[in-house]
């Protein structure tokens, strides 16, 4: 083969670079390719339960991610039409050493700069901004990579290529051939704000918070060491649009919260900002590898929020897939059929948790007070006890 990287990684997100460094933790050298000429702090919070967490002590990034995010108390979790709490799950120190690591909330902003401070002190990995992947070769030996890097005609030979490209991958679509992104007929809305902006009074700070109401749900938790406040508001909606950063008008997010509480409509009412996406998923059909190539992250599965899972299998794709190409015994196409086998099933699974939780999310009248009650009787041993296939993920090695 020719002189050349050993992977080739289109897309330097939370997928990408975590993919990296993992890669380089086990001597697997990696080129990211990344689209944008610089990166930016954009998007919203990010929920990091011990699956993930887990995986980034591994790395060494346990104690930069103590430094930049937040471990809630608990997940406080309330009926909007009643005002009421209904049931809150303890996220403490018990909690944390039954899983051994704990659940963190940070802005994605401060995990992907934390993330490339990592990738800049290792001499295996290169990235390379401004780059445009122009055409791709999979051939039997190797994958070859025709790509403009800062406006230059690069042509990268490599063992895998991997899109981590996010959820309207390019990789997928243009070399894969796999469609485009599904809307899903919700729109998120996000804002920050000082922590001392908030209320008076309140456990804001401390808590994951939890609203479920009609056609529209809320969470708010802590961000940045305690700093800031992450709100994100999710409504069912028409709203179909492939940006993820465009301002949205407050007033039209605030008619949809018109019967919720008055402490809820006042705090949706403090930011000045409010940017909204519309939430989409990968194609069902997406491949998770195909030749010599392989989708890892939102570019394989990209999926709705409502299980607070969406980084958290993008890092532990990242970590099976290292693990699988580190196997130099078998051939390179069995590696990536292995990573997918391992993947598929699990992921699955949570993609479903989460298409379901969007329904009983937005439930009203009676059945929400069906879901209500059904909480309360499960309580929190129960309710958490039904996330431990999710929480207690650990890699096979």
């Amino acid at each position: 083969m020719s002189e050349g990287p050993t992977v080739v990684i289109v897309g330097a997100g939370i997928a990408g670079l975590a993919l990296a460094l993992a890669l380089a933790e086990r001597g697997i050298a990696s080129h990211l390719l990344e689209r944008a000429t610089r990166l930016e702090e954009v998007g919203a919070g990010l929920q990091l339960s011990p699956n993930a967490t887990r995986v980034l002590a591994g790395l060494g990034l346990g104690p930069g991610l103590d430094a930049v995010g937040v471990r809630p108390a608990a997940i406080a979790i309330r009926d909007a039409a009643a005002g009421r709490e209904i049931v809150r799950l303890p996220l403490g120190p018990a909690f944390e050493a039954a899983h051994g690591a704990p659940y963190v909330v940070v802005h994605r902003g401060d995990l992907q700069a934390l993330l490339l401070d990592a990738v800049a002190r290792r001499p295996e990995i290169t990235l390379s901004l401004g780059a445009v992947v122009d055409r791709v070769e999979d051939g039997a030996d190797a994958v070859a990579v025709e790509a403009t890097i800062a406006g230059a005609r690069r042509r990268l030979v490599a063992d895998v290529l991997v899109g981590a490209d996010g959820v309207w991958s390019r990789v997928r679509g243009d070399v894969l051939r796999a469609g485009g992104a599904v809307y899903s007929g919700r729109t998120a809305w996000r804002a920050t704000l000082p922590v001392e902006a908030l209320p008076a009074g309140g456990d804001f700070g401390s808590v994951t918070g939890l609203w479920l109401g009609a056609k529209a749900h809320l969470v708010h938790y802590p961000i940045r060491a305690g700093r800031a406040f992450n709100i994100v508001a999710a409504v069912d909606d028409t709203w179909a649009d492939e940006r993820w950063n465009v301002v949205g008008d407050r007033d039209d997010l605030i008619r949809h919260f018109a019967d919720w509480p008055a402490d809820v409509r006042r705090l949706l009412e403090l930011p000045e900002t409010w940017r909204k996406w519309a939430l989409c998923a990968a194609p069902p059909t997406a491949p998770w590898v195909r030749g010599r190539i392989a989708l890892i992250g939102d570019a394989q599965h990209g999926m709705l929020p409502f299980v607070a899972q969406g980084g958290a299998m993008a890092i532990e794709d990242a970590a099976v897939l290292a693990r699988r190409l580190a196997d130099t015994g078998a051939p390179v196409a069995d590696r990536l059929a292995a990573y997918a086998d391992d993947r598929r099933r699990r992921v699955a699974d949570v993609v479903a948790t989460a298409r379901r939780n969007a329904t009983v999310y937005h439930l009203a009248g009676l059945p929400a007070l069906a879901r209500n009650a059904a909480m309360r009787l499960m309580g929190p041993k129960r309710l958490l006890g039904g996330m431990e296939w999710i929480y207690g993920w650990r890699d096979a090695a």
